[in-house]
């Protein structure tokens, strides 16, 4: 099977400085505690629609004691968080949708090639495809660990109308 092409060539990049830390993340990103599934950003260029963010994984991750027992594997649905993140935070930063909040909107050909376990680095590198202003972003994503693709796909974000979603929370 021919190797897979990259989004970005992780080699013009510096994979040891961080440009953006978790305060600089928060920031863009609405997730906390247990749902922060980035633990920096290593690269951004809204020119060429391109972030490359990567997360720690620890043996304290929340899903690391169940799953699965004795041999913790990431589950995919973190990875797709972490994803989901990585391209948020690129898309709000740059304003890509004038939105508040980003949310899902959906996953389009979602490939799981490779275990990712405590102890690596999932370096994900996202790109956006389209920008619809106060509809849609998507964007491919690609995560790597060690070199090797883990996952990879295409995301769809849409605006999350925060005032609306807070006054039906307060009417309940």
């Amino acid at each position: 099977m021919a190797e897979k092409e990259l989004l970005f060539d992780l080699d013009s990049i510096d994979l040891t400085t961080t440009i953006a830390d978790l305060e600089e993340i928060r920031s863009y990103n609405p997730q906390r505690f247990e749902m922060e599934q980035l633990s920096g950003v290593l690269y951004e260029d809204a020119e060429e629609g391109v972030a490359v963010a990567y997360k720690d994984i620890t043996d304290d991750d929340f899903w690391t004691r169940g799953h699965m027992p004795n041999m913790p594997l990431m589950p995919g649905v973190m990875m797709l968080e972490a994803c989901a993140q990585a391209c948020s935070f690129f898309c709000q930063k740059n304003d890509m949708l004038g939105a508040d909040m980003l949310g899902f909107g959906g996953l389009d050909e979602v490939r799981f090639r490779d275990p990712v376990v405590p102890g690596e680095r999932l370096i994900i590198i996202c790109k956006l495809i389209k920008a619809r202003r106060n509809r849609m972003v998507v964007c491919k994503f690609q995560g790597l660990v060690n070199g090797n693709l883990a996952v990879e796909g295409i995301l769809r974000g849409i605006p999350i109308p925060t005032a609306q979603l807070q006054s039906f929370l307060n009417s309940k």
